[in-house]
């Protein structure tokens, strides 16, 4: 299992049904078929100054390929990037033992970028990003 996380804020100028409808699209990217489970919702306790949070499970790299990927996926960024402020990819967690699934992870986001340039370009919109 691959746990990945996002934590993120919002722009001052998102306003609340704008949020409502980022953490919507979040919450339906969290439910496609490649994701074991997910959550979004609010931060709890001390994040740093980060006020939400996205967290999925995907079975394995075959999954995480496919979700990388998955339509609705790449249909609700467009929407939901511009209203991040700042953003934390990870860490992120396996109980995959493999030495090289880090790397691994690596390479199926950079094959999205490089597939998907405008993707890449949409999310150097993002003020702040920190991938750990």
């Amino acid at each position: 299992m691959i746990v990945h996380t996002l934590r993120f804020s919002f722009r001052p100028e998102t306003t609340d049904d704008q949020r409502e409808r980022v953490l919507a699209l979040m919450r339906r990217t969290a439910s496609v078929e490649s994701v074991s489970f997910g959550t979004v919702g609010q931060g709890l306790g001390d994040a740093d100054g980060y006020t939400h949070g996205y967290v999925v499970g995907i079975a394995d790299l075959a999954a995480l390929e496919r979700y990388l990927h998955d339509p609705v996926h790449l249909a609700g960024d467009p929407e939901i990037v511009p209203h991040f402020a700042r953003l934390a990819v990870g860490p992120d967690v396996s109980d995959d033992p493999d030495p090289a699934l880090q790397a691994k992870i690596e390479a199926l986001s950079a094959a999205k970028i490089a597939k998907y340039p405008e993707w890449a370009a949409l999310m150097g919109t993002i003020p702040e990003v920190r991938i750990y």
